[in-house]
C-alpha cells in the first residue's frame, strides 16, 4: 500500500520556495485565470436561479389588446367572456404599468391591486397579506427595497408624487416595503391600490391593462389559449411557456459573451500548460539529473514533481474560488453583472443569489489542477528516464 512520503512532501514545499519568484508568478496567473472562470460560472447559475424563478411566478396565460401592432387597454368585460370558457377557473383584470422616475433614470414597475380580488400569483398574496395595504384612502402603497432604496436617495421618505398624465401630482405614503421571492421580480415594483394605478395612468374604470387567466389542467392551457385567440382575434394571447421562451434567449443572447470570455480563458491557460508541458529549463533538468545520480528513482521524481504540481494549483484553486465567491456574492460582480442587466431600462439593481452548486467547483477544479499537474509531471518523466550523466552534461 503506498504512503504519503512527508519527505518528499517537504522537498517539494523547498523547492517550490527556492523557485520562489517563478512560483509566485505561475500561482498568481493560475488564480487569476481559476477566478475568471468561477466567476462567469457563478454569475451564469445565480442569473438563471433568478430567471426561472421569476418565470415560474409568471401567470399562465395572459391576454392584451394590439391594435395596430401596439398595446393597448384591454375591456374588463372581456374577463366575463373569457370565465366561460372550459377549463378556466379564474380570469383577472390586471392594471400595471412602468412609471419612469426621471431623476433616478429608473422605471418602477406600478401594480394596482382589489381588496377582495384573488391575487393571481402567490408571492403577490403575501406581499398584500403581510404588509396590510390601506384600500380606503387610494393614498398610500407598498414598495419593493430597491424602490425604497431609490426614493431615500430622492429625499422621499414617507411619500412619493407621481405625476399623472394631465400635469397634476398625485401624492402616495409609503406604507411599507416587501421582499419578494426573487430580486427581479419585486425589486423595482409598487403595489397599490386600482384605483390610484388607474389614476397614475389615466385608465378608465372600464378597461384594464390586460387580462390574466388560470386554467385547472395545465395541459389545457394551449386549448384554452386557442379559444382565447378565437374569441378575441385582435388579441395577443401569451402562455407562460412562451414568456419562459423569450427569458431563454435573452439569457443565452448574454451567455453568449460569457462563453466567449470562458473560451478566451480557457485558451490563455492551455497556452501556459502547453509552455509548461515543452520542456524544462536547464537548471530543472540539471537538479533531475543530480537526484538521479544520488539514488533517487524514477517513480521518487515523478512523486516529487506531482506534490510540487499540485500544491501550487491546489493554492491558486483556493484562492481563485475563495476570490470569486467574494467578487460575486459579496461585491456582486460589479462591471460583469451589467453584462446581464443592461437589457432594459430597469437600472434598479438586484443582488445575485447565492447558488451553491458542486458540480461548478469540480468542473474548474478537473479544468485546472489535474491538467496543471499532467503538465509538471510528463517532461519532467521525460528526463527522469534519461540517465543521470547524460542529463547531468
Amino acid at each position: 500500500m503506498n504512503k504519503i512520503n512527508f519527505y518528499l512532501i517537504e522537498y517539494a514545499i523547498n523547492s517550490i520556495l527556492r523557485q520562489k519568484y517563478k512560483s509566485f508568478f505561475i500561482t498568481t496567473v493560475l488564480t487569476l485565470l481559476i477566478f475568471l472562470l468561477t466567476s462567469v460560472f457563478f454569475i451564469t447559475n445565480s442569473i438563471k436561479s433568478e430567471l426561472n424563478s421569476t418565470v415560474d411566478a409568471l401567470p399562465q396565460i395572459i391576454v392584451q389588446k394590439i391594435k395596430a401592432g401596439r398595446h393597448y387597454d384591454i375591456d374588463v368585460s372581456s374577463s366575463d367572456a373569457i370565465l366561460e370558457i372550459t377549463g378556466v377557473v379564474d380570469a383577472t383584470a390586471r392594471v400595471w404599468g412602468y412609471y419612469y422616475f426621471e431623476n433616478a433614470g429608473v422605471n418602477f414597475s406600478v401594480v394596482g391591486i382589489d381588496e377582495f380580488e384573488e391575487q393571481y400569483k402567490k408571492s403577490l398574496s403575501i406581499i398584500v397579506d403581510n404588509a396590510k395595504l390601506d384600500f380606503n384612502d387610494n393614498a398610500s402603497m407598498l414598495v419593493g427595497s430597491g424602490v425604497k432604496k431609490t426614493m431615500l436617495k430622492n429625499y422621499y421618505k414617507e411619500y412619493f408624487n407621481f405625476i399623472k398624465p394631465n400635469g397634476e401630482l398625485k401624492k402616495i405614503y409609503l406604507k411599507g416595503v416587501f421582499d419578494g421571492d426573487t430580486q427581479l421580480e419585486s425589486n423595482d415594483m409598487i403595489v397599490m391600490t386600482k384605483a390610484s394605478a388607474r389614476e397614475i395612468f389615466d385608465i378608465d374604470e372600464s378597461k384594464a391593462t390586460d387580462i390574466v387567466v388560470k386554467v385547472s389542467n395545465l395541459d389545457e392551457v394551449v386549448t384554452v389559449a386557442s379559444k382565447i385567440k378565437l374569441l378575441f382575434p385582435d388579441a395577443r394571447v401569451i402562455t407562460k411557456n412562451d414568456l419562459k421562451i423569450s427569458y431563454q434567449n435573452i439569457f443565452d443572447y448574454k451567455s453568449g459573451i460569457f462563453l466567449a470570455l470562458f473560451i478566451i480563458s480557457l485558451f490563455t491557460f492551455f497556452i501556459i500548460i502547453y509552455d509548461k508541458a515543452s520542456g524544462l529549463s536547464s537548471e530543472e533538468k540539471r537538479e533531475i539529473g543530480i537526484l538521479k545520480a544520488i539514488g533517487w528513482r524514477v517513480d521518487d521524481v515523478l512523486k516529487e514533481k506531482f506534490y510540487e504540481g499540485f500544491i501550487i494549483s491546489f493554492i491558486a484553486y483556493l484562492f481563485g474560488v475563495i476570490l470569486a465567491f467574494l467578487f460575486v456574492y459579496i461585491l456582486q460582480a460589479p462591471l460583469l453583472q451589467n453584462i446581464f442587466t443592461g437589457y432594459s431600462q430597469l437600472k434598479t439593481s438586484f443582488e445575485l443569489p447565492f447558488i451553491f452548486d458542486t458540480q461548478t467547483l469540480f468542473l474548474v477544479f478537473f479544468l485546472s489542477v489535474p491538467i496543471y499537474i499532467s503538465a509538471t509531471i510528463i517532461p519532467s518523466w521525460k528526463i527522469a528516464t534519461l540517465d543521470a550523466d547524460e542529463v547531468v552534461r
